[in-house]
Parts: C-alpha cells; sequence; structure tokens
C-alpha cells in the first residue's frame, strides 16, 4: 500500500501497558509531523482502529516483534500460521510464563530470518526483548487481526490501515549509521542524538524545532526512535518463512 499518513512507535513491554513509555510519531499527507508520549497499550490499539473510518491510509511501524523463528512452532507442535502462534502465546498469563514455557524445551534465542537480514540487534525471546513480543502480540496484534486490519506477511487483508514491524536500529544500519552512543545523559550522547536529528533530516523529514528539541533532550533516545521509523521503508521480496515468522520492515 502507498500510505498517505505514517506512524513510528516506540514501543513498550511494561507491566502497566506501556504507560508514559509510549511513543507515536506520526506524519501527514502533507509532510507536517507532531509526537505524541503517554499512550498505553489500549490506547495505542485505539489510535489505530481510528484509521479505519477517516479517509486516509495508515501505516504504523512498531518497534517490536511480531513473531517468533520458526524452529519454536516445530518445537511446540504449532501449525506454521501466524494466527495459531498468536493464539497459543494469549494462553500463558503474562510475558514470563511465555518465556518460561520456551526456555523448558530450548534454552537457546534464536533468530529470525527477518532480524539477520535487517541486522535486528536482539532475538524476539531475549531477556531484553521478550516483554515487548508477548505484549504487541497479545495485545496489540491480536485485538487489530480481529478488526481485518492489514498486517503484512502475517494475516494479509485490503485495509486502509497496515501494520508492520520495523526497528531503528535496523533503519540506522541501513542508512550507514550506528545504532550505539546515542541513549544516555552525557554531553557525547547528547551530540550524538543532534547529529542523528540532523541524518533524519537529511532524509526529508521536516521536524519542527520543538520535535527536534524533544529528540535531542529525552536521554533514553524514544523520540528519536519514533522519528526513525518515519522515513521510508524498505520494500523487498520476503521469503516463505515470513509468512509465520514476520518481517521487518
Amino acid at each position: 500500500m502507498m500510505p498517505s499518513v505514517i506512524h513510528g512507535v516506540d514501543f513498550s513491554g511494561a507491566k502497566s501497558g506501556g504507560g508514559a513509555k509510549i511513543v507515536v510519531a506520526s506524519r501527514n499527507e502533507e509532510g507536517v509531523v507532531s509526537v505524541e508520549r503517554g499512550l498505553d497499550r489500549n490506547r495505542l490499539v485505539c489510535r489505530i482502529r481510528e484509521g479505519l473510518t477517516d479517509g486516509d491510509r495508515h501505516l504504523w511501524r512498531i518497534d517490536a516483534p511480531f513473531s517468533v523463528p520458526v524452529t519454536v512452532f516445530e518445537a511446540h507442535d504449532l501449525k506454521k500460521d501466524w494466527l495459531t502462534l498468536a493464539r497459543w502465546m494469549a494462553r500463558f498469563e503474562d510475558p514470563r510464563a511465555w518465556r518460561r514455557a520456551l526456555r523448558a524445551v530450548d534454552r537457546k534465542e534464536k533468530k529470525r530470518i527477518c532480524d539477520r537480514s535487517a541486522h535486528a540487534p536482539l532475538a524476539p525471546m531475549n531477556l531484553r526483548v521478550f516483554k515487548q513480543t508477548w505484549t504487541v502480540v497479545c495485545d496489540v496484534l491480536l485485538p487489530l487481526a480481529s478488526d481485518g486490519i492489514d498486517l503484512p506477511c502475517l494475516r494479509g487483508t485490503n485495509s486502509p490501515v497496515s501494520v508492520v514491524e520495523s526497528c531503528p536500529a535496523s533503519v540506522l544500519h541501513r542508512l550507514g549509521e550506528s545504532a550505539r552512543g546515542y541513549k544516555g545523559t552525557t554531553s557525547e550522547t547528547r551530540a550524538r542524538r543532534t547529529a542523528l536529528v540532523r541524518v533524519v533530516e537529511g532524509e526529508g523529514l521536516e521536524l519542527p524545532s520543538s520535535i527536534k528539541r524533544r529528540a535531542i533532550e529525552d536521554p533514553e533516545g524514544d523520540v528519536l526512535d519514533s522519528l526513525l521509523l518515519l522515513l521510508a521503508p524498505v520494500c523487498e521480496p520476503t521469503p516463505r518463512e515470513a509468512s509465520c515468522e514476520g518481517w521487518i520492515w
């Protein structure tokens, strides 16, 4: 699809539902960029659903793994179908219970084909990522799939709203930039964020001074990560495994 509105989501798997940790950057058809923070996962789902009736075409890029390696399907006797996986994951009471079940069978943290292709830093079951994987699948994607929202590769539809997985580190790699050194409170990390804001602007994103300031002053890099996901995704052929493992756009 050719979106008229694109959104970049710095996601949170926090137990509270994300709270103030979820950051959404949006760019409308005129190129105007806005940033919203303070959403929890329920509000994020509502925001995505709003695009079903507003007459625009929306692309949402979320920084969280949408699926797991095909070896997980095989190890747990799951049909190689994303909806089957998602419903199985939702049977666990929380992310930790799901991770315990995974590690009871295989303690290795394998990457998907898309993780290797996009140079994603961590596997979906990694200790730093598994909460995001479980919560985005169970709390965000499953409700949206019931609405018929387009999940390319996984549950494709003709919906005016598409939701895809993305990764700021992968975007930076594509731009020839390091994904390190911009998160923190030192003068060096602030300088790195300033330099990356210039990189984003060099890619054609017109940022208001207030948003540039927020991106530079945010020590966790969440605002900058959401802005990176507003850059045009790379469209490329996907392997057969992407129909269950997903793909990073």
